[in-house]
């Protein structure tokens, strides 16, 4: 596991907290770790239910990789939060244009010591009735083509069972299954050369969007819908919470997503 003494310490804290609980909610199956690239790299899950983070995290980590999420910048200011984002080497984003050059530069120091940034490309929790994959937003290919590094589908499935899209109550019993599955890199490499145009960016998300629905409805044994999911299509917000009836609710928690 790589990551420095005090940043493995910090992980090993939090996972001593939040692995029992996991462990305790479901039961897990990994696919496919043993493929993950040996460097840096991109993994760019699916968005389901709010503790998606918990649960990818959960692999990484029990497969012996570090796993940074891109964080609000709000979210380091605040005491003990703050501090445990900075020793475990999290990225603050921002949408300032100075800034968020410092959040690349973080970026490409974490990649280039061989971690993984998960970053859920959806940018919230999908609005799609039937939880597959929606349109993506471009800053997983941004980051992808701005750096080099690899972009890994990871789809998961199970976890909405415990907390349920937008849920306000865990579902415990009986004792559910999560899978985690990972697939094998984006193909990217005739986009890197190009300049970074939205046409590109488009066209890099549409494929990593693609690849990650692909693996969801291996791990669903279902067919997909032959279009994803387009919030603004079904007159609604691209970011946010979302009620139950599709309607907006209230404002997005931020964090991860």
């Amino acid at each position: 596991m790589k990551g420095q003494p005090g940043q493995r310490l910090v992980f090993a804290v939090m996972a001593g907290i939040a692995r029992p609980l996991m462990n305790l909610l479901l039961a897990k199956t990994w696919h496919g770790f043993e493929s993950l690239p040996e460097g840096g790299f991109i993994a760019c899950p699916n968005h389901v239910t709010e503790i998606d983070p918990v649960v990818v995290g959960h692999a990484f980590y029990s497969n012996g990789r570090l796993p940074r999420y891109l964080a609000k910048e709000s979210l380091f200011k605040v005491p003990v939060v703050g501090r445990a984002l900075r020793a475990s080497r999290q990225i603050p984003v921002t949408r300032s244009t100075a800034n968020a050059n410092r959040s690349l530069a973080v970026a490409r120091e974490v990649l280039d010591a061989g971690d993984v940034i998960i970053i859920y490309p959806e940018g919230t929790l999908t609005r799609d009735p039937d939880e597959w994959p929606m349109r993506g937003r471009t800053g997983a290919a941004r980051l992808a083509l701005q750096t080099g590094a690899p972009v890994v589908p990871i789809a998961h499935w199970g976890a909405q069972q415990v907390l349920p899209r937008y849920g306000k109550s865990l579902k415990i019993f009986p004792r559910k299954r999560v899978h985690v599955l990972v697939g094998e890199p984006v193909d990217l490499a005739d986009l890197r050369e190009r300049p970074l145009t939205r046409t590109v960016l488009d066209e890099a998300t549409t494929r990593i969007m693609k690849a990650l629905t692909e693996q969801v409805a291996i791990l669903r044994g279902e067919t997909p819908p032959p279009t994803l999911w387009d919030p603004s299509a079904h007159g609604q917000a691209a970011t946010g919470r979302m009620a139950l009836d599709g309607k907006h609710a209230d404002d997005e928690q931020g964090g991860t997503r």
